[in-house]
């Protein structure tokens, strides 16, 4: 007896339905699964561990201890972290745009890049505690110092990633343009940014998890300025209360904001890239 339209249609359905349930989950037990059960291990590891020992919370705090202190203390985290974010993203701002700008200012130039580019390796080897005294002192302890000293730290790799994809332009490209007699800004403009977007992408990537380290590090050093503090500022006060569970807490937030920020980071680099470039192309396959 043949099936009915309606019994044949159900049946396709339901086999894709099948069908997807068995693409999740074969997704999820190739990519989430080993990361879900080594996490589980290790947060029941970390609440068994100091109950094992005896471990009172000041010295090595349990999970469970870092959520209620928290949950305590939200109304001065919540602030804190707001604080650290508008600092983080202000400095990845300044120094995107001032890094990708000095890079093709240097790429334009080989006499530029050879006379200045060095001296931007060396600002990246001085360690940041020996020119905070001196960020302090022309910018004032407070804000505008937590933005430079967040500026610094992560101001190398937005320079160094973008000068390096200016000057890896494909040959046969480069070749063409030289055969159209294109000036040079329309080479810059049409050929070499456009190239380098992938090395920009990835300078980007690296330098905004340096944000959140830089804030902190800002805040650590060059204080509040008589204002609110964020994550720096409570970490430090945190420290000196030997209050370790909210210090912990303080620890896993910046952690989670840097993973966050990556996160946004990586997702536009690939809306960008994901329509011609390789390596966003391969993640949609």
């Amino acid at each position: 007896m043949a099936m009915s339209t309606t019994e044949l249609t159900s049946k396709v359905v339901k086999k894709k339905i099948n069908v997807k349930q068995n693409r999740f989950w074969d997704t999820f037990r190739a990519v989430y699964l080993g990361p879900v059960i080594a996490f589980i291990l290790f947060i029941a590891a970390w609440q068994l561990v100091p109950a094992i020992l005896g471990l009172q919370p000041y010295i090595f705090p349990k999970p469970s201890d870092v959520i209620n202190a928290a949950v305590t203390d939200w109304s001065l985290l919540w602030p804190a972290i707001q604080i650290t974010v508008g600092e983080s993203v202000l400095g990845f701002i300044v120094r995107g745009v001032i890094g990708i700008l000095a890079s093709v200012l240097l790429a334009s130039s080989k006499v530029l890049e050879r006379s200045i580019y060095p001296y931007a390796i060396l600002l990246q080897t001085i360690p940041v505690v020996a020119v905070a005294p001196i960020v302090v002192i022309w910018f004032g302890a407070g804000f505008n110092s937590i933005i430079v000293i967040s500026f610094l730290i992560g101001f190398f790799p937005v320079i160094s990633n973008t000068l390096l994809g200016l000057n890896s332009v494909d040959k046969n490209l480069d070749d063409l343009f030289t055969l159209y007699n294109a000036s040079k800004w329309q080479r810059m403009w049409r050929l070499r940014i456009p190239s380098a977007l992938p090395y920009i992408m990835a300078g980007l990537k690296i330098s905004c998890t340096l944000s959140i380290v830089g804030a902190i590090v800002g805040e650590y050093i060059a204080g509040i300025g008589g204002g609110k503090g964020g994550i720096g500022y409570s970490i430090t006060v945190a420290a000196v209360q030997v209050k370790t569970p909210y210090l912990f807490a303080c620890g896993i937030a910046a952690a989670v904001l840097g993973i966050s920020f990556y996160l946004l980071v990586n997702l536009f680099s690939h809306l960008l890239l994901r329509s011609w470039h390789e390596s966003a192309m391969k993640v949609e396959k």
